[in-house]
């Protein structure tokens, strides 16, 4: 039984409960865990670390358990499923190739994971919000060449990842974005005509709706956690960890590279970042995905994808993003303090895309960018006029 409760919320007492149970079944004798810790989660899941007071086996001190609360929608991927299988899939690697937390346990019945607690590790948030412009740039870095490291040794294993799904009753799997990326390539285009009376060029259009390719099945595919925003990357003294795979899923390895550019597309602490660090992050990443693709090392090939990759994240995000702003302007996320106007981190996504597409020659988009961000900023005025760079730099800018 959960000893040391204290005033802890019922969900996270439910969650350890469940924990205790499902270790003691696999142990065959009683399993207790103390000293709980709430570490957040979401509307959709808990999270919680545990000591392990009472241990019959070799379990080690402390453990994560993350609890999910409600059913999958019907009809949708169910997110339990494709986080056990995305653990599941790392934690048959070496340990010193695997990019999450080891999967100790899972209850399918409970929608219950046990995982190892890669301990009190800050975030990539963390850093880019806090003080220290260097700690930020090695983090970034540091990101950079664990996404590519990621890609790298998950090359090839999609089989393997389709069987795991399988095995849990997912019949199929796709991209989470994927659905959503198709409808904004067929919508986007009558919704920045109606909202903010921007006419699409045909050539624009072309440009955009050519970057479905990397939806489909390319040669460059690669495990994604899909939302690698900043604060689901731990730092820890083995590198960045990524945490959260309830999108997991494979892909076009662009479409995480342009996170690099965008950056960090619709997360809520989507900041800019300082001139240079996306070139130095970009040469990180291709370092690592580079022996199994060494054509990417061509920066005309390479160039296209991620420019490709870029339109695709910037048609997405106003899909997602503009129909809450044709009223009035709102931020990005619910903290004033860690996030963007959505006027404001939109107008930069367009006027970032017209700088990489004015730079290959595709001039239609490069002029629907600047159209795009400036009527965003003239329709939001009391807006910032430029996108801030994350915190960490600005005593530097």
């Amino acid at each position: 039984m959960v000893s040391n409760l204290g005033a802890f919320p019922r969900p996270v007492l439910m969650a350890l409960a469940a924990a205790e149970r499902l270790l003691t079944r696999r142990a065959g004798a009683s399993v207790v865990l103390a000293d709980p810790e709430d570490l957040g989660g979401s509307d959709r899941s808990v999270v919680a670390r545990a000591r392990v007071a009472r241990n019959p086996f070799s379990l080690p001190r402390t453990l994560v358990v993350k609890h999910y609360l409600a059913d999958p929608e019907p009809g949708r991927p169910d997110p339990f499923h494709h986080e056990v299988a995305s653990c599941q899939l790392f934690t048959a690697l070496p340990s010193e190739a695997r990019a999450s937390p080891e999967l100790i346990a899972h209850d399918p019945q409970a929608r219950l994971l046990v995982l190892e607690d890669l301990g009190r590790s800050s975030t990539l948030a963390d850093a880019l919000f806090g003080p220290d412009p260097a700690a930020a740039q090695r983090c970034l870095l540091g990101w950079a060449r664990g996404l590519g490291r990621m890609q790298a040794t998950t090359a090839g294993r999609e089989n393997d990842f389709g069987a795991l799904l399988r095995r849990l009753g997912e019949r199929s799997w796709r991209d989470p974005v994927a659905e959503d990326a198709r409808a904004a390539l067929a919508g986007v285009s009558a919704m920045l005509t109606d909202v903010l009376g921007v006419p699409v060029p045909d050539a624009a259009l072309r440009d955009a709706q050519g970057s479905a390719r990397l939806l489909g099945g390319t040669r460059y595919r690669a495990f994604s956690p899909s939302d690698t925003c900043p604060d689901n990357n731990l730092v820890t003294s083995r590198g960045v960890r990524f945490v959260d795979f309830e999108g997991g899923c494979f892909r076009d390895v662009a479409l995480d590279a342009a996170y690099f550019r965008v950056p960090f597309p619709a997360c809520e602490a989507s900041f800019a970042l300082p001139p240079g660090v996306t070139a130095v992050m970009l040469d990180a990443w291709r370092n690592e995905i580079s022996g199994v693709w060494p054509d990417l090392d061509d920066p005309e090939l390479l160039g296209r994808r991620l420019l490709d990759a870029q339109l695709l994240w910037v048609w997405l995000c106003t899909w997602w993003l503009l129909p809450r702003i044709r009223g009035r302007d709102a931020l990005l996320g619910p903290d004033p303090t860690r996030t963007p106007r959505i006027s404001t981190v939109l107008a930069h996504y367009w006027r970032e895309m017209a700088a990489s597409a004015a730079a290959a020659g595709r001039h239609a988009s490069a002029d629907l960018g600047v159209a795009v961000a400036e009527v965003l900023r003239d329709r939001h005025i009391d807006a910032p006029d430029e996108l801030a760079v994350y915190p960490a730099f600005r005593s530097v800018a």
